[in-house]
Parts: structure tokens; C-alpha cells; sequence
């Protein structure tokens, strides 16, 4: 076994040689991928693994597509991928990787084959993006002589697209969703609704159709009409408009809206993925029992306008192109899972699977492993400690884990697969439905591989065997010995892996393009951070290089990973990478506190917990909470309040003493920032106020109102200290750590209770039995009189003042924080009032409010590039002179592949449109869009009274601690 260095970080990892070429077997060494000659045409961290693993593998001939547009991009620097390409004329640059447009991307893809051909590539490799699973750009690959290193085009044509996939589902037997996968046909059936005119359009058209299926009578007309659609991509040309198709969408939705009853309903383009081209209607439904006819027509009438923005999406709006959209039930208690899948054409084979429910607008975000062997561990494991409910809840994901392994392997087989691809489900308790195959590799793929190696052995020698601990490295090795590649037996890894999407969002997770990485710490050990090379410094200067997240394609910046005994372990582990990595810049906006807050709400709940697609969105509704109840609270004024307390109480029992009235207020002031810095982090961060919260939740109760301390208040700061990443480090620039007086006597106080704890014999945790103690009025033995009143003094000094920490958890009371819970079966209790819309609106504006803006002016909501309009063609959203009603589409924005509808927020009217360039033009977030007369003039806020509100408050909250 050969030791190299994990990707992107300086953690060694124990690989296997990729070399096979040095193999002392002759059956091993014929595996050899080194005449592999491949183009990667992907981007991001998939890109840079790719260079990586085909140097490893010893390809020395490969090169890569480079786009203007990326989405991280170098100014006065050289990409990471660009210093380590040995021969620059193996980049080769593109404007972008896809094309704006049908005519662009079919450019595209000819100008990457013939780059292909003329710099002597054989293969082509698109990772998790571009157009890895795109049927046209696969089959110009196969048929311009080239491989492509991912799925052939059948499968691509069979699985890829979401309606035909589904249909083979059916066939092979495999559990589906609700709904229909066939609205295009049915809209031309609708439109030429008998077999004759169905025919007779083929003659009009000159399509060409086989002339056995047009006599098939035994042929639906639904069947037969998709059959002259296919004829029609063919040639070219539209046979309905997009107005007709919506009106035909927007008829089945309402009988679905019928048929299901308190449902919502999921419109998905067949050429979508990553969360592109979906959209949900149906929400007002969702609390009415018996819906009226009229109820259901409003909802139902969203659709049209839905299904221009799926096409938009995945540009599939021009003539010609595929148009079909699934209209599926939308489960709503669901989860999402998926399997990994790997074959050759023959064989197939299921890698475990990965649960991605953790996901915000269809973009996922915490993606956790789940296999057979850690399932039993977990189940042996919560039975052996009494936890029966829970065993039972996981046993049950172990059967539908074991079914979804089997049936997409089944599927696999059916289509043909021949590299890797991800067999995605929703799950709804006991039961799962099939919801799409992506094939190709996915981001998350690296979850997988922790788990998982796979072991390819001799057919004639059983002793005979090399390992593949990399799917990168397994596709290279079927585009290149696909046939004689045997059957492979996957063999466990590790138990656990986790992964953590590092995105360039705000508080509230919504897209921030636009900020510049100006530094970014080192890797710690055990953490495994695919981020394509940004975080290493120049070679030629040592220093660190600086980024910017341009967003033009989506918002990732990295992917931080960590592997465990059980899930519990990669978990903590994950919260240690987490904590210790530091990201500046200008501008800069990412989700690393929200991964924090969560992955620690985990861990102080139940890591295996089961979380739906619903769970983040009322999550943050929660944490706005705690932000909005937060910004009442004022801690600098809670803490002199608190020694004003002392300092009444101390001349009540020391009116005689006044060396002892000087000594409280003097501890009293050494013990202030150690105390308010702290709880002010918290206090202006809710996503780290949440996990401290959900850590520390059995470490305190609520008594008659007044906070109760089941362990010592000083060792939960010195945890705080800890899970802040604040805790004292040598030559750390003091505002980033605890102080090092506050330290001093931190160590001070923790060495004096352990002394005591040792001296009593009392275990670490044992707060009451030592807090009775020193209540005692007589010396213990061992102690004298004298000797007892100064260790009860040193305790009242050192306890003094502690309670202000209470004070967090009072905010978790009145937010009714701990209602949002696990239960003891693993279901996510989540409290009805954060699923109400109006609530979940007014905390994304807590957690992330709205740039500054004038009376007279609307800005943009964030950066990324203007539309004026749904659609190319159609009129612009509003126009000088307008007016326009509160809730009114004022304009599209198009931000790390997602479109975003912005409404107005009062009503108006529009003055002056500031955009120059129309649609296209790219802003930046708080840029002037329109000058505008509101309808209503707004009250300004009085600082002075906000202050007084504050401190009302702090004091109302101090009733309950002290």
C-alpha cells in the first residue's frame, strides 16, 4: 500500500496504489489506464479530483476546459488547476460550458469535441455539471469516435430523462411517485384527438415515423403521440405552443388537486437536476380538508406561470425542444435518499446509500451516509442501551434501504448502465417511490467512497484482486476496459461519512454572489475539504492568493467531509472542522455558521434523526427566532444591572464591612468580558446560538420561571469558550479568543473546583452534591472554620455573575426553541406555527435583512444577472409610470442557476427604470433598479427608543436568572 496525500489537503489518507501498472500481476497490470487520454470538460472541485486521481492513475495526457464564467474565479492569480497543468496548451478556454441558448449549446458541444480531436484526446469527462447527463452531447461524443466517461447515450436516453426513466421503473417493477410523465402527449392528443389527425399531422409535418407504429392500432393515443413527438425533436419544429402545453398542465393539476386531497403538487422538467427546473404549487391547499371547486382552480392556476420558469430553467423553451414536465404528488413527509450505483452493461451494483434530505430549495446541504452495516451497529447499539423506539425506527430504514439497494440495481441492469449514476427515492416511513436516476457522478459521491471500496478480482484466481477506492477512478477504468471488467464486491471502508455543502449564501441560505476570499485556513486533521485548491497558497510567494465567488453557475465553494467509527463520530468530527476553519474576505457571505448551528443541533439531539425535505426551512424560521428575541437583549447592560444586584445584596449582609464590598465589585469587573464576549457572539450569531442551545438543553431546567443549573455554570463557559473556537491560543490576535486575564481566571476556577471535587471524592458532573456542600455553614472535615469561610468566599466570587448566562436560555423558553425536537422513533417534531409562510417570510428578513435602501428606491435583493420579463417575448414585469400593488413580480434574478421572482414590498409607483442593458445585465446586490413614489410614507425608527425597548427587555429577563 502506497501513502499519498488526500485530495486538496495535507492530511495523509492510506490509498491504495492507482498505479495498476505496477502491479507484480500480469491480470492487474492489463487494467493499466495510463494510455487514457481524456478531456475534462467540469468545473469546481470535481475538476481539480479528476486532475488528481488521472495523475495518480499515471494519465499523463489530459487536459481541461476552461470557462470565463466559472464560478470562482482569479483575479491577478493563477487557478490552482492552472499551476499544476504541465503543458498550458492542454487548457482551453471557452466563454462558458453550456451556451445561453439551444444554438449555443450545440455550438458548444461541437467546439468541444473538435478541441478533443485536434489536441489528440480519446475521451471526454464532464463530472457532476455541464452536460454530464445530456443524451445529445453524449451520443456527438460516441459518434464523433470518442469515449465518454460516464453513462452511454442509451442509458442517458432510457434513465436521464425523468419521464422515460419513470416509465422503465414501471416495467422493471420498481416502486414510483404518483402523477403523470406523459403532459406532452396528452396535450396533442388534446389537440388532435383521434388517430386519423394524429396521423394526418405526420404527413403535414413530414415527419419521420415508422410506418408500423402509425397502423399499431393496439397503440394508446397517448403512446402513439409520443412516438411523432420524438419524430418532432427529430426535425426540429413545435407541434403546440408552450401556452397550450400550460393549459394542459394546469387541467391535470387540478384533477390531481382532486384526486389528492391536502396536496401539493411537483412540476419537474425532464431535463432538470440540482434542483433546477422544479416548482411546487398547491401550498394554500394544504390546511383545507374539503377544497371547492373554486379553491382548487386558484391553486391550479399558478401552473402556467410555473411551467414557463421550469423550461427557463433548463433551457428547453426554444423550438423543438423537449417540453415534457412531470407532474407528480408532491410527499409531503418525506425524505430523500439515494443510491449509488456502478456497472459495466452487464453488471451492476448498488454502493449503499446517502441521505440528502438536508436540502433548501432542491439544493441539498448535509449529505449523510447510510449503509446496511451501520444501520445494524446503530440498531444493535440503541437496543443494548434500552432505546427500543428508536432500534425500531432504524430497523425499519434498514428494510428500505435493502429494497432500494435491490431495486436499483434491477434498474441499473435494465438500462444498461455503464458507469456511474445515483438511483434517487423519496421515502415516506416504511415505504419509498423512484423519483429520477442523475446519471452521472454525483457532489456528494466522496460520502460514498468513505464508506466504500470496491474490490475487482480474477475470475480464474481469487487471490488476484486490485482495489478502487475512488468512483473518479472507477469510471476511467470502465470507459477504458468497460467489457472486461468483472463483477465487483464492494468491501466497507469506514462506517460513516458526512459531508457539508460550504456555500456562498447568506444567513438565511439565500444565493451571495459577488465576495472575495481573501483567506482561508488550513485543513485540520481528519477534515477532507474538496474546495478545487483555493485555501493552498502560491508556491512562488507564499501567499495566500485571493478568490472571487462570481456564482455563475451555483454556489459552492467546497465540500468539507469528515469519516467516523458511527454516524455519531463523523458528526463531532465534522463539528471540529466546522469550528476551526476560519474564512475572510470582502463581501463575503457562506453557510458555514448554519452547517455549525445544525450539525450541533444533531449532536445535542440525535444524530440519527429523520429529518424531511420540510426540515430546513422552518429550521431557519426557528433561528430567526432566537435572532429577533436576541436583538432585544443588551448583555453589557444585563451585566452592570447584575452588579448593581450584587452590589445591594452585599450591603445588606456587609453594611460593616466595606474592604468586602470593594472586593465583590472588583471581582465582579474581572469577571465582565470573560462573561458578556461570549454571550455577545452568541447573542449576534442565532446559527450558533442554536447549537449551543441544543448541546447544553439537559444541562439546565426551568423552574417557576428561574433558570435551574444541573452542572457548573463556569465549566459550561469554558465549553462555550471551546465551541466558539475562542479558547486560548498562542499568538492568535486577541479579538478572536478569550483574553488572557479572563483565561487565567478561568483555569483558576475550574482547578479549584476539581480540587474540591477530588477532596469530596465526588465525580466530574456532580454539581448539586457539591454546591450542597459548600452551602454547609460548618466546616467538613478536613476543613477548619477558617479555612471553610475562604473556600465558601473564593466559591461565591468564582460563582458570582454566572447566571447571566442563564439568560440564553430564557430566549430558548420564550422562542419555544426545545419544541422543535427528535422524538424517541427518530421523527422530527416540528412545531405548526414555523410552517406558516407569512412567519417564515418576516425571519428570512430577520436573519438576513434587506441592503439599505432609500424611500425613493427599490434595490437589488442580491447580485447576480436582471430580467425584466418571465420569459424572452413576453411584456416586462412593470414600466415607467406604472403603479404597481404590493406582492406585484417586479423582475427576475438569475443567481447561482436559480431563478428568483422578486414581489414587491409596498406598493407604488415606478418612476424611472435604472437598469441599463436590459435583460442580461448583471447587478450587484443593494444596486438602485427603480426610483419609485411609495403609496405610503415610512415612519424612520427612533434609535434612542430601540435602546430603551432593550434594555426593558434585558431587565425582564433577569427576573429569571438571578
Amino acid at each position: 500500500m502506497a501513502q499519498t496525500v488526500d485530495y486538496y489537503t495535507n492530511n495523509p489518507l492510506i490509498h491504495r496504489d492507482r498505479r495498476l501498472s505496477r502491479s507484480s500481476s500480469e491480470w492487474v497490470r492489463s487494467f493499466s489506464c495510463e494510455d487514457l487520454k481524456p478531456l475534462i470538460v467540469c468545473r469546481g472541485p470535481i475538476r481539480k479530483e479528476a486532475m488528481d486521481v488521472y495523475q495518480e492513475m499515471g494519465i499523463t495526457h489530459f487536459g481541461i476546459l476552461l470557462s470565463e464564467k466559472d464560478s470562482i474565479v482569479y483575479p491577478n492569480a493563477l487557478a490552482p488547476e492552472l499551476r499544476m497543468m504541465p503543458n498550458p496548451d492542454h487548457v482551453h478556454r471557452v466563454p462558458d460550458y453550456t451556451g445561453a441558448t439551444k444554438e449555443e449549446r450545440v455550438e458548444r458541444i461541437h467546439q468541444i469535441i473538435q478541441i478533443a480531436k485536434d489536441n489528440g484526446y480519446d475521451s471526454i469527462f464532464a463530472g457532476y455539471g455541464f452536460m454530464a447527463e445530456d443524451e445529445e452531447f453524449v451520443g456527438a461524443i460516441e459518434k464523433a469516435g470518442l469515449k465518454f466517461i460516464g453513462p452511454n447515450a442509451r442509458t442517458q436516453a432510457s434513465a436521464g430523462k425523468k419521464d422515460e426513466a419513470k416509465r422503465t421503473a414501471l416495467k422493471v417493477g420498481v416502486s414510483v411517485t404518483p402523477g403523470i410523465d406523459n403532459v406532452t402527449a396528452r396535450t396533442l392528443v388534446k389537440k388532435h384527438p383521434s388517430r386519423q389527425a394524429l396521423v394526418a399531422l405526420v404527413d403535414a409535418e413530414g415527419l419521420d415515423c415508422d410506418p408500423k407504429v402509425l397502423k399499431d392500432e393496439s397503440l394508446s393515443l397517448e403512446d402513439l403521440a409520443d412516438h411523432i413527438l420524438m419524430a418532432s425533436y427529430q426535425k426540429g419544429i413545435d407541434l403546440f405552443s408552450i401556452e397550450e402545453l400550460s393549459a394542459q398542465v394546469q387541467a391535470e393539476v387540478t384533477e390531481m388537486f382532486k384526486n389528492y386531497p391536502r396536496a401539493r403538487v411537483r412540476l419537474k422538467a425532464i431535463g432538470g437536476g440540482g434542483g433546477k427546473g422544479q416548482r411546487i404549487l398547491g401550498g394554500s391547499l394544504l390546511t383545507i380538508k374539503e377544497p371547492t371547486d373554486e379553491q382548487i382552480a386558484k391553486a391550479a392556476a399558478d401552473a402556467p406561470g410555473l411551467v414557463r420558469e421550469v423550461l427557463n430553467e433548463v433551457k428547453a423553451n426554444a423550438v423543438g425542444d423537449n417540453k415534457n414536465v412531470l407532474i407528480e404528488l408532491n410527499i409531503e413527509q418525506t425524505r430523500h435518499n439515494e443510491i449509488q450505483l456502478l456497472g459495466n452493461g452487464e453488471w451492476c451494483v448498488s454502493l449503499g446509500g446517502r441521505d440528502c434530505s438536508l436540502q433548501m430549495h432542491e439544493q441539498k446541504l448535509l449529505e449523510i451516509s447510510v449503509t446496511q452495516e451501520g444501520l445494524a451497529a446503530a440498531i444493535e447499539k440503541a437496543r443494548s442501551e434500552g432505546r427500543d423506539a428508536e432500534a425500531k425506527a432504524l430497523e425499519t430504514d434498514l428494510e428500505v434501504l435493502k429494497r432500494m439497494e435491490e431495486q436499483s440495481a434491477r434498474f441499473g441492469q435494465a438500462v444498461g448502465l455503464d458507469s456511474a449514476s445515483t438511483f434517487e427515492c423519496i421515502v415516506d416511513r416504511d415505504r419509498h417511490y423512484f423519483m429520477e436516476v442523475n446519471t452521472r457522478i454525483q457532489v456528494e459521491h466522496r460520502v460514498t467512497e468513505l464508506c466504500y471500496s470496491l474490490k475487482f478480482t480474477n475470475p480464474d484466481d481469487e487471490n488476484d484482486y486490485f482495489i478502487v477506492e475512488s468512483l473518479v477512478e472507477a469510471m476511467a477504468l470502465l470507459a477504458r476496459h468497460k467489457e472486461r471488467l468483472p463483477k465487483p464486491e464492494r468491501i466497507l471502508r469506514f462506517n460513516a461519512g458526512v459531508e457539508a455543502r460550504l456555500n456562498a449564501t447568506d444567513a438565511s441560505l439565500s444565493p451571495h454572489a459577488g465576495g472575495m476570499i481573501r483567506y482561508w485556513s488550513k485543513p485540520i486533521e481528519g477534515e477532507i475539504r474538496d474546495d478545487q485548491g483555493i485555501c493552498l497558497v502560491n508556491p512562488d510567494t507564499g501567499m495566500f492568493m485571493n478568490y472571487r465567488v462570481a456564482g455563475a453557475y451555483d454556489s459552492n465553494i467546497a465540500l468539507l467531509l469528515t469519516k467516523g467509527e458511527d454516524r455519531l463520530d463523523s458528526f463531532l468530527k465534522l463539528s471540529e472542522v466546522l469550528c476551526r476553519t476560519t474564512l475572510r474576505g470582502t463581501d463575503l457571505a457562506t453557510n458555514l455558521e448554519f452547517h455549525y448551528g445544525l450539525v450541533n443541533w444533531f449532536i445535542g439531539q440525535n444524530v440519527m434523526a429523520k429529518p424531511t425535505t420540510r426540515f430546513v426551512v422552518p429550521y431557519l424560521t426557528l433561528v430567526g427566532t432566537l435572532k429577533e428575541e436576541a436583538n432585544k437583549i443588551d448583555p453589557v447592560f444585563a451585566f452592570l444591572e447584575m452588579k448593581k444586584h450584587y452590589g445591594r445584596m452585599m450591603a445588606e449582609c456587609c453594611a460593616d464591612d466595606p474592604d468586602a464590598l470593594k472586593t465583590m465589585s472588583e471581582v465582579l469587573d474581572r469577571k465582565g468580558t470573560l462573561l458578556t464576549r461570549p454571550i455577545e457572539r452568541l447573542l449576534d450569531d442565532p446559527h450558533l446560538l442554536s447549537g449551543w442551545l441544543s448541546l447544553n438543553r439537559k444541562n439546565h431546567s426551568i423552574e417557576n420561571g428561574k433558570v435551574v443549573w444541573l452542572r457548573n455554570p463556569l465549566v459550561i463557559l469554558e465549553e462555550t469558550y471551546n465551541y466558539l473556537n475562542m479558547n486560548y491560543r498562542e499568538h492568535e490576535p486577541a479579538a478572536e479568543i478569550i483574553w488572557d486575564h479572563d483565561d487565567a481566571l478561568l483555569k483558576r476556577a475550574l482547578r479549584f473546583y476539581a480540587a474540591l471535587r477530588e477532596k469530596f471524592g465526588l465525580e466530574k458532573d456532580n454539581y448539586f452534591k457539591l454546591d450542597e456542600i459548600l452551602k454547609q455553614d460548618s466546616a467538613p472535615q478536613g476543613f477548619s472554620e477558617e479555612e471553610w469561610q475562604q473556600v465558601q468566599a473564593s466559591h461565591f466570587g468564582f460563582e458570582a455573575g454566572n447566571e447571566i448566562l442563564g439568560i440564553l436560555f430564557l430566549i430558548a423558553e420564550n422562542t419555544s426553541f426545545y419544541d422543535f425536537r427528535v422524538e424517541e422513533d427518530l421523527e422530527v417534531t416540528i412545531p405548526d406555527y414555523l410552517t406558516d409562510p407569512d412567519l417564515q417570510a418576516r425571519m428570512k428578513k430577520v436573519l438576513a435583512p434587506p441592503p439599505a435602501t432609500k424611500d425613493d428606491e427599490i434595490v437589488a435583493m442580491c447580485g447576480g444577472m436582471y430580467y425584466a420579463q418571465e420569459a424572452p417575448g413576453l411584456p416586462a414585469f412593470v414600466s415607467e409610470g406604472m403603479h404597481f400593488e404590493k406582492g406585484q413580480p417586479l423582475y427576475i434574478i438569475e443567481v447561482m442557476k436559480m431563478f428568483n421572482t422578486v414581489r414587491a414590498q409596498f406598493s407604488g409607483t415606478i418612476d424611472k427604470i435604472l437598469v441599463e442593458g436590459g435583460d442580461g445585465t448583471i447587478v450587484k446586490k443593494g444596486q438602485p433598479l427603480f426610483k419609485v413614489t411609495p403609496d405610503e410614507k415610512f415612519d424612520e425608527i427612533d434609535p434612542k427608543q430601540i435602546e430603551r425597548e432593550r434594555r426593558t427587555r434585558t431587565s425582564e429577563y433577569l427576573k429569571g436568572v438571578l
